[in-house]
């Protein structure tokens, strides 16, 4: 009776739907099998039909019954899913294996490892169940840190490198050096959840000092951007209006007007000696001012204002070994310290011939004037003060002497220029100075006799006594006047008074 009824004994797979009672859980009655009962039972193909996914959701399967390819009723042993998945055309199962899927094997992603519904992974063999996604099957390394769709960045040719990733898309645009940089410089590799893991999202760069160690140490700011570019951080834009008074350099006077190239050369970045001015300046004075190896820094003398005037003051060069006093203060400094055209600061000695010209040479007797000492003689309040004591030599100055001048005596001028000096050639002789108007008559053995008659009060022979000649005045002879005695001869231009009388007899004056 059974026999009549049911066409063949039902596979092992249906096995639990054998008999009579529960054909109608497959069958419409009096009909054929019901397509709507089998994807009622089989919800895992509904589910996927439901998101048009899988090999049942194919224009080839759809409009099928599921009758047509899973055959019933031919036994329990019958194959009821006859699938030949070498010659399977996955495309149908809206999955296109591409790229490396091409090398895999079915039961490297067919497995209950994978298989996403429950029930399904109790089964022995099956090819559902699986999800579209890559998480599915791979394991996600972004640690959900990512968007889930992986094919934004990857492709199924190979993992890495990200072929179709764009940094353009993303918030932080790669440009100039930044192109060049590897990866891991930004996205650094750590551990996560006992994982190796990248970080490439939540990378702050809303700064620069985010990657970048600040050079400048916050002097300027976090603002980068208002001097370098991405091209190199050698390239700066020195238009934006760069304030060089924050750096330990502030540019002062003439240091404004340099160009920023003469100091950084070959790079604005290139940070260049600053400590000393001759780090940057050539030492105008070749070395001059270079002590035990260490040369003394130009801001003793100068400033940024300009290279003259110096501002060696008054006080300073009285530290010096040579201080300056009375009229030496008021000298200008080239005049000393300009030798023809080249400058001089270290003066070997602070003796007088060194700036001025000894104009006395060998006229004066080194007893006066031992190794060319001029302040001998003469002070820095004027040159024509002189204090020498002339009580020293052997012409003691008294009277009339006192009130005469040095070159009075010294010097022979012609105009107003010096013709002579006369010191050491000088005798006692009062000719030397004085005119001889008694044209030698007073003159005796190479000495002259003017002493015993004159005194340096004044020209009066107030020292000459007659009687102490050879014709002593006496009687009516005291009151005669001189002249009548002692004529005026007159000797072709010249006239004397004739003081030595040879005849002093009576006749020769009386007849």
């Amino acid at each position: 009776m059974f026999a009549q009824i049911s066409p063949g004994e039902l596979s092992n797979a249906h096995s639990d739907l054998e008999g009579i009672s529960n054909c109608t859980k497959c069958h419409d009655l009096g009909k054929s099998v019901s397509k709507a009962k089998c994807l009622d039972c089989h919800s895992e193909i509904t589910d996927l039909m439901n998101q048009e996914r899988g090999f049942h959701s194919s224009s080839e399967v759809l409009s099928k019954d599921c009758w047509s390819c899973h055959g019933e009723h031919f036994g329990r042993t019958f194959q009821i899913v006859r699938f030949d998945k070498d010659g399977f055309d996955h495309n149908k199962s809206g999955f296109e294996l591409k790229g490396k899927h091409k090398e895999v094997k079915c039961e490297d992603c067919h497995n209950s490892k994978h298989i996403l519904v429950e029930k399904l992974k109790k089964k022995n063999s099956t090819f559902l169940g699986l999800g579209n996604q890559c998480k599915n099957c791979h394991e996600d390394v972004h640690q959900g840190t990512l968007s889930e769709k992986c094919s934004n960045c990857h492709t199924e040719e190979k993992f890495k490198p990200a072929l179709k990733f764009n940094h353009e898309n993303t918030k932080f645009k790669l440009t100039g050096s930044h192109i060049n940089v590897d990866c891991l410089k930004c996205h650094i590799k750590e551990e996560r959840n006992s994982k190796p893991f990248q970080k490439f999202a939540g990378v702050k760069f809303n700064s620069c000092n985010n990657c970048h160690e600040d050079f400048h140490k916050g002097k300027f700011g976090n603002d980068c951007a208002s001097c370098h570019n991405p091209n190199s951080f050698k390239e700066v834009n020195i238009l934006s209006g760069f304030d060089h008074n924050k750096t330990n350099f502030p540019l002062i006077g003439k240091h404004n007007l340099v160009k920023c190239e003469n100091c950084h050369k070959g790079s604005l970045t290139n940070k260049p000696k600053f400590q000393k001015c001759y780090d940057c300046h050539e030492d105008f004075h070749k070395g001059e001012f270079v002590k035990n190896n260490l040369q003394t820094d130009c801001k003793s003398c100068h400033n940024e204002q300009g290279f003259s005037p110096s501002t060696f003051t008054l006080e300073k060069h009285s530290e010096t070994k040579f201080q300056l006093a009375n009229a030496h203060s008021a000298i200008p400094c080239f005049s000393c310290h300009l030798k023809e055209t080249e400058w001089k600061f270290r003066i070997s000695s602070e003796k007088c011939i060194v700036c001025h010209e000894n104009i006395h040479a060998n006229k004066i007797s080194a007893e006066f004037f031992d190794e060319n000492k001029c302040e001998s003689c003469h002070s820095t309040i004027a040159w024509q003060n002189v204090e020498f004591d002339h009580n020293r030599t052997e012409f003691k100055l008294a009277g009339k002497h006192t009130d005469a001048s040095c070159s009075d005596c010294h010097f022979v001028f012609e105009g107003e220029k010096i013709q002579n000096q006369r010191f050491a050639e000088l005798n006692l002789n009062c000719t030397q100075c004085h005119k001889d108007i008694h044209l030698g008559q007073f003159i005796e053995e190479g000495l002259e006799l003017c002493n015993e008659c004159h005194t340096s009060e004044n020209w009066q022979p107030i020292l000459f006594d007659h009687s102490e000649t050879r014709f002593p005045l006496d009687g009516a002879h005291n009151k005669v006047d001189c002249s009548k005695c002692h004529k005026t001869i007159t000797d072709g231009e010249v006239q004397y008074i004739n003081y030595k009388i040879e005849d002093v007899t009576c006749k020769s004056c009386h007849s």
